[in-house]
């Protein structure tokens, strides 16, 4: 059955698309798109039910996202990103929750989680000093998560290495506007963010590693859902790639309405060229693919901790290098599309081309380098456990 947040997005995606060329335009999302999204709820989504969320099958959480991308990439980008926040909330101390939503559930949190900041401990918690990228939708959020390395008495990180995620309130940080001018998910206003020499309290930070395997931040925290048991590293994917179909579905459809009356440079129906029909369904097809692989990957071990089972290194391995692939499968198709689309395709009009646009851009994120993963799940088929670096983001 369609999640209710779904059918919402659904009802209100001819709005949605309405916003998409004025979030470009702005370089952050619209007030109307955001105002739709909280409507629709997509950010409450893996939000816990005692705040005011649905704490919904993860699957239910990507065919939201998927469902705003496929109408306004950027849009759709910021749920990916920002909807994963609430579930990672929800393995904090309890106070902190309670802190970001006891006045408003509605309350959203940025990221990013890359180390580049460096926490020196002090009593009672860190003071923290960084400067973060790509900070997606930073400035609709009023608290953030902040990737961290804690600090040796000298200042710099400590050895061995320790990550945390920390977490901050709008005042403690400041968002560098000038510091998004991209060419693609323009709207997402993924900006910089610096903090310098915040107090970070010790219960709004946890370990980085903790929570990358699932169960034990989740037993810590006193959860019980199946949801919250679940690997960052599949849990965070999730929302980016789930991102990147969905702009791709919605290239696969600007395609469609585009060639549907288009003529040829011959002077024929692009409806009439056999090797236009034939793009169409290969490209269909492998964004079609991307769609059920995702959705497979994060259900099978939803369902495998469902049953009580446990999910070892292989298994996110092998889930993180299908979701790569989903990625760079479904992109590569919308290229196919996108070269058969004629001249006016590249028009700032035709909206055709900020999905192409989009798709590439999302692609570059960290989490769709297939090198390193690649080299690590085909160790694991070959039953050689993946050592250091190879064990990097899985």
């Amino acid at each position: 059955m369609t999640h209710e947040v779904v059918a919402r997005v659904e009802e209100l995606a001819g709005k949605l698309a309405g916003t998409a060329a004025e979030t470009e335009r702005l370089g952050r999302l619209s007030d109307e798109s955001v105002a739709l999204v909280r409507q629709a709820g997509v950010m409450r989504m893996l939000q816990p039910v005692e705040f005011g969320g649905y704490a919904a099958h993860p699957r239910d959480f990507a065919e939201a996202v998927m469902a705003v991308a496929k109408v306004c990439g950027s849009t759709g980008w910021v749920c990916g990103v920002g909807g994963v926040h609430p579930w990672e909330m929800a393995l904090m101390d309890p106070r902190l929750p309670a802190e970001v939503w006891g006045g408003d559930p509605d309350t959203w949190i940025a990221s990013p989680y890359a180390p580049q900041g460096l926490a020196t401990p002090v009593d009672g918690g860190y003071t923290l000093k960084g400067r973060w990228n790509f900070s997606s939708g930073t400035d609709h959020c009023d608290w953030i998560f902040l990737g961290a390395l804690v600090a040796g008495p000298d200042g710099k990180p400590a050895q061995p290495v320790r990550s945390l995620h920390v977490v901050l309130p709008r005042a403690d940080y400041t968002i560098v506007d000038d510091s998004w001018d991209v060419i693609g998910l323009s709207g997402t206003g993924s900006k910089d963010v610096i903090v310098d020499g915040a107090f970070i309290p010790a219960y709004r930070t946890i370990d980085a590693g903790e929570v990358a395997e699932g169960a034990a931040a989740a037993e810590r925290a006193g959860r019980t859902e199946t949801v919250y048991k679940l690997p960052f590293w599949t849990m965070f994917p999730l929302g980016i790639t789930g991102a990147v179909i969905g702009i791709c579905e919605g290239a696969l459809a600007a395609h469609l309405d585009y060639q549907r009356a288009r003529v040829g440079a011959i002077g024929g129906p692009v409806r009439s060229d056999p090797y236009s029909l034939y793009a169409i369904s290969e490209a269909a097809a492998d964004i079609a693919a991307s769609r059920t692989q995702l959705l497979d990957g994060i259900s099978r071990l939803y369902d495998r901790i469902e049953a009580g089972g446990e999910i070892g290194f292989e298994d996110r391995s092998l889930v993180r290098r299908n979701q790569i692939r989903c990625a760079w499968r479904a992109v590569t198709a919308v290229d196919q599309i996108f070269a058969r689309s004629g001249g006016n395709a590249v028009r700032r009009g035709n909206p055709l081309q900020r999905f192409w646009r989009d798709a590439h851009v999302g692609l570059q994120h960290a989490i769709h380098v297939p090198g390193p993963n690649y080299h690590s799940s085909a160790l694991s088929l070959l039953g050689i456990e993946p050592e250091g670096p190879l064990r990097a983001l899985i």
